[in-house]
């Protein structure tokens, strides 16, 4: 048995996970608030040393087991992946209802049909009923939102909306320009990042929601500004390359492997006859 084919496959799979990683960070890479996705390449042998002692079935030895696994110790595995959470370029926009967030690990909270969700992404508007929301349409969620259920809402006279580093929104009285207090933007910071699942509509899930508690002096907003993606657009292409030449490499080295096999059999084969 030629192990080389094998090994070439499965390093091959691992590249083609690489390039579907790359290709999404590339495709959000004007996306506002998007953390860039990257995967750890590693080979068998951590797996192998991690698990030695778990046999693929009850009838093989330990040293059956080794003998088999040994064939995969240099295999390309991906062994692990992560999300970079740190900020992104803040771009200065024209929009009173644009924010962004300065520090790393904050973000908002937002009520979608799924239930709450967070998002880095500052970008947002009102609604018909002066509300305000996201582009998506899901509902921007003041900091008392457990208590009070209710969102963060503008009235029509409300000419004037300023909101401070805290998330604290002030708009004027009516026909004046004396500001109030008005709600408060839920501003969360997860205990785990690593726990935070990627949704669509860059909204991040959490697995519990009653852990979430908005910080009271973030001193991270920043009104009037959008942050930009963190994909650095260069390193992704660099990346593309050279993900694209290894799979190349493999392909050359299955087709050498496939060839020799082909050789040898009909070799024996010949032999026989």
């Amino acid at each position: 048995m030629q192990t080389g084919y094998y090994s070439s496959a499965a390093g091959m799979v691992t590249q083609f996970n690489r390039l579907d990683t790359i290709a999404n960070n590339l495709a959000n890479v004007n996306t506002n608030g998007f953390k860039e996705d990257q995967l750890v390449v590693g080979d068998f042998m951590r797996l192998y040393k991690e698990a030695r002692d778990e046999l693929p079935n009850a009838n093989n030895s330990k040293d059956g087991a080794s003998f088999i696994n040994r064939t995969m110790t240099r295999t390309p595995q991906i062994v692990d992946s992560y999300t970079n959470y740190s900020v992104g370029n803040l771009q200065k926009s024209s929009n009173s209802l644009d924010f962004a967030l300065s520090r790393e690990g904050l973000f908002f909270a937002v009520k979608t049909p799924e239930g709450i969700r967070l998002t880095r992404d500052g970008a947002f508007t009102t609604n018909d009923e002066g509300k305000l929301v996201t582009k998506q349409g899901y509902e921007v969620l003041p900091s008392d939102y457990f208590k009070t259920k209710e969102g963060i809402s503008f009235a029509p006279s409300d000419t004037i909306i300023e909101v401070d580093k805290n998330g604290q929104i002030l708009t004027n009285i009516p026909n004046k320009v004396t500001l109030t207090e008005n709600k408060k933007l839920f501003i969360a910071q997860p205990d785990n990042l690593k726990a935070l699942v990627k949704e669509g509509d860059n909204l991040y899930k959490i697995a519990d929601v009653s852990s979430l508690k908005s910080i009271k002096t973030s001193g991270a907003v920043r009104q009037g500004f959008i942050e930009k993606s963190n994909v650095n657009a260069v390193k992704m292409m660099t990346q593309l390359i050279e993900t694209n030449r290894l799979v190349g490499m493999y392909q050359k080295a299955m087709d050498t492997q496939m060839n020799d096999m082909n050789k040898d059999a009909i070799e024996k084969i010949a032999r026989k006859v």
